[in-house]
C-alpha cells in the first residue's frame, strides 16, 4: 500500500510539472499571437501588402518642340508594335513564323525574339516588331485569332516631321547610357529615350515631365491581376523657339549639296530665326536605331553631316573680318575716312611679300575704297598702325573670339589672337607678319557661323550688344524687355563702315555687286571674304594655277558673306559659309541674298495677312 501511495504522488508531481508547462508555452504561443496579430498587426499587414501590390512607374508623354509660329518640329506619334508573352504561344518558333508571313520579320529579329524570351520570366512581354505601319498592323489584328501570345499594342515614339531640315537645332532622343543614369527612376524603365542632341539634350528635364504612377495587384509570381490606381503624372512641357520653320527650310534648301552653314539674325532682339548647317541627318534614324552601316556612313563622311557648323564650326572669316580693322583704326584716331594706301599688288615686310587678291593691284584707295574693294595692302597697313591688341579688343566688343550662352550644344568661340595669347599658347612672341594677316582675317583668328551674324548684327543695330537667342520667351503682363546695353562705338565709326558695306553690294566697283538686291525696299549691305586653307606656294601663284575649280575640294579657300538688310531700316542680318566654295562674293553672297530677299519676303506676307491684305504704309 506504501509503494503504491509513493507512486502516486510521483505521478501527481511529474503530470503537475508538465500541466505547468503546457501552459507557461501556451501562454507564450498566446501572447506572441497576440503581438504579431495586435500590437503589430498594421507592420504585417503593410508588408503583406507590398507582397501583393506593385507601384509600377509610368512614362510621361514627351514635350512638344515648337517654331515661333507653333509649327511641330518634334511631337509624339502613335508607335504601331507587337509583343509576345510567350506562355500563351503554344509554340514561339511556330508564330514568330506565322507573324513572318504577315510582315517583314528578318532571320536576327527572330532570334533576338527567342533569346529575349528566354531570359525572361514566361509572362512577361517581349517586344517582337515596332515602329509598323497602320496597314501591317491593321493585317496583324485581322489575324491575331491565328497567332497564339501576340498582342498588338499602340505606343509613342518621338517624331521629327521636319526631318533633316530641323535635325541640328532639334536633335534626337536616344537610348539611357550608363553614363546617364543619375538616379531618376525613369530612367531604368526599358525603352525609355532621352535628348542626345540639339533642343531635346539642352531642354531634357522640362520635356521628360514627371513620372506617373500605377498601382497593380499581383500574385506570388508577379503576374498582374489588376490595375487598383493609376496617376498618369505630368507631361513634359513644350518648348518654343524663336525659329521661322519655313524660313529655315529655305535656308537648307540653298545651302543643300554644300558643306556649308547659314544664319539669320533679328538685329534688334538676337532671336535666331534660321540657323542651317549642312550636309544634314535623319533624326528620326537615331529613334528607331541605326544600323552599323549607316553609322559608319555618317561618321566617315567628309563633310561632317553630325556637325552644326552654325556654331561650332571655326573659320578665318577673311575680309569680312576687315570691317573690324577698320573700326579699330577710327575708334584709335589712327586713322579718318580719308587715310590712302597705295595698293600696287602686294606689301614688302623685311625680306616677305604679302599680296593682294589684286594682282595688279587697287591703286590709291581711301577708306571707303579699301572696303568697297577689300583691298589686302589697305588693310595690311591698316593693321600695323593699329597693332593686333586694340584690333582684338574692336573684335571682343562684337562678339567675336568669345563664347556667348546659347540653348544649343557645341557652340564654339572662336579664336581672336593678342600679343600676350600668343606667348602664352605657343610660348614664343608675337611677330609683326602676324599682325598683316591678322588684318585680312587669316592666320589665327577663327571665327563661327554664329559669331560672325552677332558681328553683323550689330554693326546694323547702332552699336547695340545684342545676344544671340533660340529660345523664345513671352513677357508677361505686356512689358517690354529692357535693350541691349551699347558696345561704346561711336556712331560716326560704325556710319563709315555701313557706308562702305552699302559700296560692296551696290557700287559697280563692289566685290559683291552682282549679288546685289536690285530693288530698293529690300536692298542689302555686305561683306564678302574669301580665306584660304592653306598657304600658296611662291611657284604656285606665280603660275596662276591657284583656280578653285582645278584644285581637290579640300584645298579650295573657304568662301564667306556677312550682310544685313533692308539698308533704309535694317532688320536681318545673315552670314554664310560655303566650305571650299571658293570666292565669297561669287558664291556665299549670292545665297545670302536669296536668304535676305526671302526673309523680307516672309515678313511681308505675314504683315499684309495681318492686316487683311493692306500692307503698312
Amino acid at each position: 500500500m506504501r509503494r503504491e501511495s509513493r507512486h502516486r504522488k510521483v505521478l501527481t508531481r511529474r503530470a503537475l510539472f508538465l500541466g505547468g508547462a503546457q501552459v507557461v508555452l501556451l501562454s507564450g504561443l498566446v501572447g506572441r499571437m497576440y503581438y504579431l496579430q495586435v500590437l503589430e498587426s498594421d507592420q504585417f499587414k503593410m508588408l503583406a501588402d507590398e507582397n501583393r501590390i506593385n507601384l509600377r512607374l509610368l512614362p510621361p508623354p514627351r514635350g512638344r518642340i515648337l517654331d515661333r509660329y507653333g509649327v511641330e518640329l518634334a511631337n509624339n506619334e502613335q508607335n504601331y508594335r507587337v509583343v509576345l508573352i510567350a506562355e500563351q504561344a503554344d509554340s514561339v518558333e511556330e508564330t514568330l513564323e506565322a507573324l513572318g508571313k504577315l510582315i517583314l520579320l528578318p532571320a536576327h529579329e527572330r532570334a533576338r525574339v527567342v533569346r529575349d524570351v528566354s531570359r525572361r520570366r514566361a509572362f512577361v512581354p517581349v517586344t517582337v516588331a515596332k515602329n509598323l505601319s497602320w496597314e501591317e498592323f491593321a493585317r496583324v489584328n485581322v489575324h491575331s485569332p491565328d497567332l497564339p501570345g501576340l498582342q498588338p499594342e499602340i505606343g509613342e515614339s518621338r517624331s521629327y516631321p521636319l526631318g533633316v531640315t530641323m535635325a541640328h537645332i532639334v536633335g534626337y532622343v536616344g537610348a539611357v547610357a550608363e553614363e546617364d543614369l543619375n538616379g531618376d527612376p525613369l530612367l531604368e524603365l526599358p525603352g525609355f529615350r532621352i535628348g542626345k542632341n540639339g533642343i531635346e539634350l539642352r531642354q531634357e528635364d522640362v520635356l521628360r515631365g514627371k513620372a506617373g504612377v500605377s498601382r497593380v495587384e499581383v500574385n506570388a509570381f508577379g503576374r498582374v491581376i489588376r490595375e487598383l490606381t493609376r496617376n498618369d503624372g505630368l507631361p513634359g512641357e513644350d518648348v518654343l523657339l524663336t525659329i521661322d520653320a519655313e524660313l529655315q527650310e529655305y535656308t537648307r534648301q540653298r545651302l543643300e549639296g554644300e558643306s556649308a552653314a547659314s544664319v539669320v539674325l533679328d538685329i534688334h532682339t538676337g532671336e535666331v530665326l534660321a540657323l542651317a548647317s549642312e550636309p544634314g541627318f535623319d533624326p528620326q534614324a537615331f529613334t528607331r536605331g541605326l544600323t552599323n552601316e549607316a553609322w559608319n556612313a555618317i561618321v566617315e563622311d567628309p563633310r561632317k553631316p553630325l556637325m552644326n557648323k552654325a556654331v561650332s564650326g571655326q573659320y578665318p572669316p577673311g575680309s569680312t573680318f576687315k570691317v573690324i580693322v577698320a573700326l579699330a583704326g577710327l575708334e584709335s584716331g589712327v586713322i579718318t575716312r580719308d587715310h590712302r594706301v597705295f595698293c600696287n599688288g602686294e606689301m614688302e615686310l623685311g625680306n616677305a611679300k604679302f599680296h593682294c587678291w589684286k594682282r595688279a593691284g587697287h591703286g590709291e584707295l581711301h577708306l571707303l575704297q579699301g572696303i568697297e574693294q577689300s583691298c589686302d595692302v589697305y588693310f595690311y597697313d591698316l593693321a600695323l598702325r593699329v597693332g593686333v591688341d586694340r584690333i582684338a579688343e574692336m573684335a571682343e566688343r562684337f562678339g567675336l573670339g568669345r563664347s556667348s550662352p546659347f540653348g544649343l550644344p557645341g557652340v564654339r568661340s572662336g579664336s581672336i589672337p593678342t600679343r600676350d595669347w600668343k606667348l602664352a599658347t605657343y610660348g614664343v612672341p608675337w611677330q609683326q607678319g602676324e599682325t598683316l594677316v591678322t588684318g585680312i582675317g587669316q592666320g589665327f583668328v577663327l571665327a563661327t557661323p554664329l559669331q560672325l551674324a552677332v558681328m553683323t548684327a550689330r554693326l546694323a543695330n547702332g552699336g547695340l550688344a545684342v545676344t544671340p537667342k533660340i529660345l523664345r520667351q513671352s513677357v508677361e503682363g505686356g512689358g517690354e524687355t529692357e535693350p541691349p546695353p551699347s558696345i561704346g562705338v561711336s556712331r560716326g565709326s560704325l556710319s563709315l563702315v555701313l557706308e562702305g558695306m552699302n559700296r560692296v553690294s551696290n557700287s559697280e566697283r563692289g566685290t559683291a555687286y552682282r549679288a546685289r538686291i536690285t530693288s530698293k525696299e529690300f536692298a542689302l549691305a555686305g561683306k564678302s571674304g574669301t580665306s584660304q586653307v592653306r598657304r600658296i606656294t611662291a611657284a604656285e601663284r606665280a603660275d596662276r594655277i591657284r583656280k578653285n575649280e582645278e584644285l581637290p575640294w579640300a584645298a579650295r579657300d573657304h568662301a564667306l558673306f556677312v550682310a544685313f538688310a533692308p539698308i533704309a531700316a535694317p532688320r536681318y542680318a545673315v552670314s554664310v559659309i560655303v566650305e571650299h566654295g571658293g570666292s565669297g562674293s561669287g558664291t556665299a553672297a549670292p545665297i545670302a541674298r536669296d536668304i535676305l530677299l526671302q526673309v523680307q519676303d516672309l515678313d511681308q506676307r505675314r504683315r499684309s495677312r495681318s492686316n487683311g491684305g493692306r500692307l503698312d504704309g
